[in-house]
């Protein structure tokens, strides 16, 4: 079947868990074509089930195996034929935490290889790929970390402020039949949010208030947030401010 069969084309990465699987989950429900881009793929059943999935295995925090798959024409090859594409940069880490001096340079190095290159790689790949489509849209997953520092967080923030001032600078390009946001989504009770409440206090001081939100059930739900957030990327408020949160949207979808 053809993506002009479809109502959109959409990469997802970091599709396999979290947020990610529930944003592709949605976009396949509303009959989107979508690769989705991880280390690991989903489980063979539940592929089987969802028949305008397709995926590739990639370390996104390996900039030369990405800069490699970006070089195949697999990339051109799934958009072509689409009158509408959308790029959800959502793979992401919060490690290392801890102040400088504790962090660890291999480990500074992937995230910010995973955080911010993988992103803007895949967005300079993808309007190139998506020359010939009228509506293409690249949604950064940012954070509310990239607008408020924490302690122990300085190359998480600094990471995702990264995609914020992407979103920014690239929305002054003016590409034609091109939208770029930055978005936050919100708290999401995903396995990264079980990360932060297992590290010390000495390494995350802010440890207690997300630890607290787990407690209390004020976690969001990532089927939830990717409902809104695929509503919103779907709206013609999207992309009309370049950074955004998604817990002060009220969107309408685009039909």
């Amino acid at each position: 079947m053809t993506s002009t069969s479809h109502l959109g084309t959409a990469i997802v990465t970091g599709h396999s868990q979290g947020l990610g699987k529930a944003i592709a989950l949605v976009l396949l429900a509303q009959g989107w074509r979508v690769l989705g881009l991880s280390r690991h793929g989903w489980p063979a059943h539940e592929v089987a089930g969802h028949t305008g999935l397709e995926e590739v295995a990639l370390d996104l925090s390996d900039s030369a195996s990405l800069a490699g798959w970006l070089a195949s024409p697999a990339l051109n090859h799934f958009v072509r034929g689409a009158s509408r594409a959308c790029l959800v940069n959502n793979a992401g880490t919060v490690n290392p935490m801890g102040p400088p001096g504790v962090q660890g340079a291999m480990a500074v190095g992937q995230a910010v290889a995973l955080n911010v290159a993988a992103p803007l790689m895949l967005a300079d790949a993808f309007v190139a790929a998506t020359a010939d489509v009228a509506d293409r849209r690249v949604v950064h997953i940012s954070s509310g970390a990239a607008r408020n520092p924490y302690p122990g967080w300085s190359v998480y923030c600094a990471t995702k402020a990264a995609l914020d001032m992407h979103a920014r600078a690239a929305a002054l390009d003016v590409v034609p039949g091109l939208r770029v946001e930055s978005l936050a989504p919100g708290v999401v009770d995903t396995a990264m949010q079980a990360d932060i409440r297992s590290v010390g206090a000495d390494r995350f001081p802010s440890v207690e208030r997300f630890q607290a939100l787990h407690r209390e059930g004020n976690l969001l739900d990532p089927a939830d947030v990717a409902q809104r957030l695929v509503a919103h990327m779907n709206s013609n408020e999207f992309g009309q401010e370049p950074v955004r949160d998604l817990r002060q949207l009220a969107t309408t979808p685009l039909r």
